[in-house]
């Protein structure tokens, strides 16, 4: 069973992060494959670099099929 301060935390958090998260894309779709390269991507680098290329990379490589056929240099 859940404190009642771990359940008020948890709250507050949720109220919080509704409140000041940040619009990102893949935030924004359900679909695994999005959200898994944004995953990867944001190991290398920060959110703002990542911004710019992901809407490119996920519109050249739309699934894990076409990532999976590119060539090594792109």
């Amino acid at each position: 069973m859940i404190s009642k301060d771990i359940a008020q935390f948890r709250e507050n958090l949720l109220q919080w992060f509704d409140k000041t998260h940040r619009k990102l894309p893949w935030r924004e779709t359900k679909v695994p494959y999005r959200i898994w390269v944004s995953e990867v991507m944001l190991q290398q680098t920060q959110v703002k670099k990542v911004l710019e290329y992901y809407q490119k990379f996920v519109d050249r490589f739309p699934n894990v099929h076409s990532l999976a056929e590119a060539d090594l240099q792109e």
